[in-house]
């Protein structure tokens, strides 16, 4: 067995398959250390991974799908944590397909990458026409309050969003090596997140999101899609901006109560 392989023996896996219709849930599957929570009486459901975080080589997946006129929040049971990597990078893969007049808020809480950590995140969705999907993806490079500081990490995260069969938002962010640090990067900044909105029928007032989000990123709409970035010095900062940008978004939709500041 080559050294490779054997770390590969030793990782944590985890596959959820969440597939729910208008009444609840059609089908539901956890396999390893990936796990999903639906209290009852409420449109939301938890993620959660047992191991405690990820390392090199770990793999988790998240198929989640919605039936026409099915509505559904996603969300963690708290930040993910991507711990140094001694081989192959860490994966997270989200497919995600939502039929007519259905509605997703994917909402997970922030993931942080400690010095040295690898990371290869993936989100793919596919959208009927008439269907909403609030994304939204968080990382933290070295938490700033802890003096965690990154030397050295990869970090790949790619967004690919189709609308009845079309390609319509494909978005690719890779870092490998020290983190850069010019103006036109993160700066001194060690906080990011994307949030994207797909909605047919949205009429977002973007004055009032560029205020709520103020000097922490910038948003763009256009063809029915809302593109929001975000950078911030440490996660706390972060992390107002994004529940303010959620709470004009979210469509009458209350947060998860695990976003609540």
């Amino acid at each position: 067995m080559t050294s490779t392989a054997a770390l590969l023996s030793q990782r944590a896996q985890g596959h959820v398959k969440l597939h729910m219709k208008q009444q609840g849930v059609d089908r539901l599957r956890e396999v390893g250390a990936a796990k999903v929570r639906l209290p009852p009486g409420t449109n939301t459901a938890y993620l959660i991974n047992t191991a405690g975080g990820l390392a090199g080589g770990d793999a988790f997946s998240y198929d989640i799908a919605l039936a026409q006129k099915a509505k559904l929040t996603i969300t963690s049971q708290a930040a993910e944590r991507v711990y140094r990597s001694l081989g192959p990078p860490a994966k997270i893969e989200n497919t995600i397909t939502l039929e007519a007049e259905s509605s997703l808020h994917w909402l997970p809480h922030e993931t942080i990458l400690f010095d040295g950590a690898s990371l290869n995140r993936r989100i793919d969705i596919d959208l009927n026409e008439s269907a909403r999907f609030l994304g939204l993806e968080a990382t933290i490079f070295g938490r700033e309050a802890s003096g965690e500081k990154i030397i050295s990490t990869f970090f790949r995260e790619e967004w690919r969003i189709h609308r009845a069969g079309k390609l319509i938002h494909s978005d690719i962010i890779k870092l490998d090596g020290a983190l850069p640090n010019s103006k036109a990067t993160l700066g001194n900044n060690r906080a990011i997140a994307t949030i994207v909105l797909i909605d047919p029928n949205s009429h977002i007032d973007l004055e009032k999101l560029r205020e709520a989000i103020g000097s922490q990123g910038g948003v763009s709409a256009w063809n029915g899609k809302l593109v929001a970035r975000l950078i911030a010095k440490d996660g706390m900062i972060l992390k107002k901006a994004i529940v303010s940008a959620l709470s004009l978004l979210a469509s009458q939709t209350e947060l998860p109560k695990t976003w609540a500041l």
